[in-house]
């Protein structure tokens, strides 16, 4: 596999090694000892979740969990296609309120790591786009919580359909970055 680093280091674009023949292909979304040995990041993945988003625009996000509950997430596109977000949350990071993003197809097999002290989100780009993420801590509905899609602080540029963002009244509603008590430290690398 190929791994590389987004502007934000700690955000990885993973790229699988693909096995194309005559049948279709092959490849090997996940394996903990190859992508330790390539990342040096040893994941425990203990739950997957899937999305199907029927309307081209539609948002998911930005979310993530809170400690002692937070999630790294691996996510991959099976139909379609989307522009992945992450959102450095971590206080005291040089890249606090930036974000990263790549686009993820079921074309182009390519998915994104987003570790703990990131939130993520998406925005798909064709219609009953199916979005697959593994996540490292199981689903907690008290650590639930998110920031502002469109976040004027953070201003991601979400290409968006003329008709606007498709949106749940949850994430609508998600409070601003400015309004969440840090929850996240930034540690320089050693």
């Amino acid at each position: 596999m190929d791994i590389v680093a987004m502007t934000i280091p700690e955000v990885k674009v993973i790229r699988p090694r693909v096995f194309n023949d005559a049948r279709g292909y092959f490849m090997e979304t996940w394996n903990r000892r190859a992508f330790a040995a390539a990342s040096g990041i040893d994941l425990d993945f203990v739950q997957d979740n899937q999305s199907l988003s029927v309307s081209t625009g539609t948002v998911r996000g930005l979310h993530f969990q809170s400690p002692p509950c937070a999630q790294d997430k691996l996510i991959r596109v099976l139909a379609g296609t989307i522009l992945d977000v992450a959102v450095d949350i971590r206080q005291g990071s040089p890249s606090f309120g930036r974000w990263v993003a790549a686009e993820l197809s079921a074309k182009n097999r390519q998915q994104l790591l987003v570790p703990i002290g990131f939130a993520h989100g998406f925005v798909t780009l064709e219609p009953d786009t199916i979005v697959a993420y593994k996540v490292s801590n199981h689903y907690s509905k008290e650590n639930d919580l998110g920031i502002r899609w469109n976040d004027p602080d953070i201003a991601v540029d979400w290409p968006l359909p003329p008709s606007g963002a498709v949106l749940s009244e949850k994430d609508a509603a998600l409070p601003f970055l400015r309004d969440i008590s840090p929850l996240f430290t930034w540690r320089a690398a050693l």
